[in-house]
């Protein structure tokens, strides 16, 4: 089966036919959902976020240009999107923890008790990368977890290109501590860190 470009789904939803932006929904909505998560640390929100963001590009595609990948574009979108949220909500202190585990991202380990500390592993960075700030948390999802380039996130959130790299050095460092703090505090509660 040969998969349809992005381009020819934006032609074909210019044209009136809204299932090529479904589609385009289906392939870009995990993605959208993982980026929004990251800033608004809140489920419920990031989906809002998300569909947000999606009705935004449908009703902004004719000022799509093809400059930047459609991705990028799309994920700029929610970005802002999400950003937009935190500040619609500076008076709430209440952030949640959350733990996101998507199906393309299990990998089948070797045996029970190998999943079972690959799982707390997971859990323990996750949580870490909850407590960076917003930016610095979707940075490093988008640079370690999605694997886009330094360019690919400049074009996102608007940053420069020096700028990404300060915030993922600086993130790395922050990510660094909290996670040696972490297994300290493990290690003084259950006498080993996993």
């Amino acid at each position: 089966m040969i998969r349809t470009t992005d381009q020819a789904l934006i032609e074909k939803t210019l044209k009136g036919d809204t299932n090529s932006f479904g589609l385009l929904i289906d392939r870009y909505q995990n993605y959208a959902f993982t980026i929004a998560v990251r800033i608004v640390k809140n489920r419920e929100e990031a989906e809002e976020v998300a569909q947000d963001a999606f009705v935004k590009a449908y009703h902004s595609l004719r000022s799509y240009r093809g400059e930047a990948k459609f991705s990028s574009w799309l994920y700029r979108i929610v970005y802002h999107k999400a950003l937009d949220r935190i500040k619609g909500r500076r008076n709430s202190h209440h952030f949640e923890i959350i733990e996101e585990i998507t199906q393309d991202r299990v990998e089948a380990l070797g045996n029970g008790l190998d999943e079972i500390l690959e799982t707390e592993r997971n859990r323990k960075v996750k949580a870490c990368i909850d407590q960076l700030p917003e930016v610095e948390s979707a940075i490093v999802t988008m640079y370690y977890f999605e694997d886009l380039s330094v360019k690919d996130i400049s074009e996102i959130t608007g940053l420069s290109e020096d700028n990404v790299k300060i915030k993922l050095f600086r993130s790395r460092k922050k990510l660094f501590g909290l996670l040696e703090n972490y297994m300290k505090s493990e290690i003084r509660e259950n006498g080993k860190a996993i």
